[in-house]
């Protein structure tokens, strides 16, 4: 049997990771994120360690195939190598940071934004195999990537090559990495968060509607309504998926964003406070500087000067 007929099973696992950290170097010749012609898809290339960032990962597949970085979740460190992918099943505030990346040996991943209808729609389907879950219950959780998720992501990226091919065969591998993802013991956070009426899947409403509305005051009894539960249920489903509260979670959206206003607009700390949704400039620089380690302006030069970023998420 030729080789390119063979099982997946049979095939080294290691020759299919250096295949697509191949395929990834070639398409990805500089340093940082490259935004593909594949709705969602992005690649990406790190060529040196860097200082501990927070960041947040959409719902997204993210598979590693060269390098070493930590993620830092709640207190809980994840180690993601060449043979790790994460799944973020909700808008997740993570500590992340490049640990083995060289301009000879760069970390190499792909990142995939899940389309949730498309999660839906396969999980929809009578024929899905059940998994073995794992008890995690947090919104974001990293594994081990397997030889047929290896070869679900070698053919999307490959169709960079044939852009006419991707309107089409896009979506049906976009169907085929959910599909290998759900027979993961990690997929079955994806799942309870996409099944309507599961507990996670009204908390996840929550959370998506706290990313919309972050400059607004918090209720929480406003915030149980749209989750269709009681506050404390919500507290407590909020912190098992996040590892914080809402409060908390809504100080970091606005933070992040003010983060990235000041950056990328050019705009002042007290501009970003208002716009953010602060009533008080002192609180927040006091609270700015807690997350971020330094005032403002001391932060947004670090930042210009290349020492990190404020929307790596890959």
């Amino acid at each position: 049997m030729a080789k390119g007929t063979e099982p997946l099973h049979n095939i080294d696992v290691a020759e299919m990771r250096a295949a697509l950290a191949s395929r990834i170097l070639t398409l990805a010749q500089s340093p940082g994120e490259h935004v593909t012609a594949i709705p969602g898809l992005s690649l990406f290339r790190r060529i040196e360690p860097t200082a501990c960032q927070r960041v947040f990962y959409e719902p997204s597949l993210a598979v590693f195939t060269q390098g070493r970085k930590f993620l830092n979740v709640g207190g809980t460190e994840y180690e993601c190598d060449d043979s790790s992918f994460v799944l973020s099943a909700i808008d997740m505030p993570v500590q992340s940071r490049v640990v083995q990346a060289s301009e000879k040996v760069p970390l190499l991943s792909m990142l995939l934004r899940l389309d949730m209808g498309i999660v839906r729609e396969v999980l929809s389907r009578e024929d899905l195999p059940d998994v073995q879950s794992t008890s995690q219950r947090r919104g974001l959780v990293v594994g081990e990537t397997t030889p047929e998720l290896l070869s679900a992501c070698d053919r999307l990226i490959q169709l960079l090559h044939s852009p006419e091919d991707i309107p089409f065969m896009a979506p049906l591998i976009h169907r085929e990495l959910v599909y290998r993802i759900l027979r993961t013991p990690q997929g079955e956070r994806l799942r309870s968060i996409a099944t309507r009426g599961d507990l996670s899947h009204r908390t996840a409403r929550a959370i998506a509607w706290l990313r919309t509305n972050y400059t607004k005051p918090l209720h929480m009894e406003e915030l149980a309504a749209i989750a269709q539960m009681g506050v404390s249920t919500l507290h407590h489903q909020f912190r098992a998926l996040t590892t914080m509260s809402p409060l908390q979670y809504q100080k970091q959206l606005r933070l992040q964003a003010a983060r990235e206003r000041m950056l990328t607009g050019g705009i002042d700390a007290s501009t970003a406070a208002y716009e953010v949704g602060y009533e008080s400039v002192s609180q927040f620089s006091r609270e700015y500087s807690r997350l971020f380690g330094q005032p403002p302006i001391r932060d947004i030069k670090t930042l210009r000067d290349g020492i990190g970023s404020a929307t790596q998420v890959a």
